[in-house]
């Protein structure tokens, strides 16, 4: 290696561990956090994990200090999504769209929830106005998200409105709604408004 380019990764390694420690001072020494923000991110990092009871009681708790937190209700309604607990979520989602009807997301969500329920028909009306509202919900979850949860990328919303639509247009003798399989592999939609 020459002198140079040792002296361009020695500064570039400086810089990094300067960056890293001044945010990470910046952290320590916020004291006013938003009512509920703790609990919010901590719920958020249980999520992401897969410890869903750890994430419900943090959303709760987040709840609790702010009980208009959006991100919350939509973080407990994908929560409960994830745990199986389909009604419930459908109830949280309605909470979510009744303070912001129109977030993409959650309309996305709340089909899925209808989808494993299913209730197809809802369903599909909710993919279709999650589309309506922002066809980027067709991309589904981000690059980050696949690179790090996915081998292949799961079915859209998209892909999951087309396939129902061609389904329901079938008699119903011939209709297959449901593959559980490649349902399961649906991820839900974290977006920030």
């Amino acid at each position: 290696m020459d002198e140079l380019s040792r002296r361009i990764l020695t500064r570039l390694a400086v810089a990094v561990m300067v960056l890293s420690t001044g945010w990470i001072i910046f952290e320590a020494l916020r004291t006013d956090p938003a009512p509920g923000e703790v609990a919010h991110k901590a719920a958020d990092r249980a999520f992401a994990d897969g410890h869903y009871e750890r994430a419900l009681r943090n959303y709760r708790d987040a709840l609790q200090a702010d009980p208009e937190r959006i991100d919350a209700i939509r973080g407990k309604a994908r929560t409960l999504l994830q745990k199986g607990r389909h009604e419930e979520a459908v109830h949280w989602f309605d909470q979510a769209i009744e303070r912001v009807p129109g977030f993409p997301g959650t309309y996305a969500n709340r089909g899925i929830a209808y989808d494993r329920m299913g209730r197809f028909e809802q369903a599909l009306a909710d993919y279709e106005y999650a589309l309506y509202l922002d066809d980027g919900v067709a991309d589904g979850p981000g690059w980050i998200t696949r690179l790090l949860h996915m081998d292949e990328p799961p079915p859209t919303v998209a892909d999951r409105a087309d396939y129902l639509r061609a389904q329901l247009a079938l008699p119903e003798e011939e209709r297959m709604l449901s593959m559980p399989e490649e349902d399961a592999a649906q991820r839900t939609y974290r977006q920030r408004p």
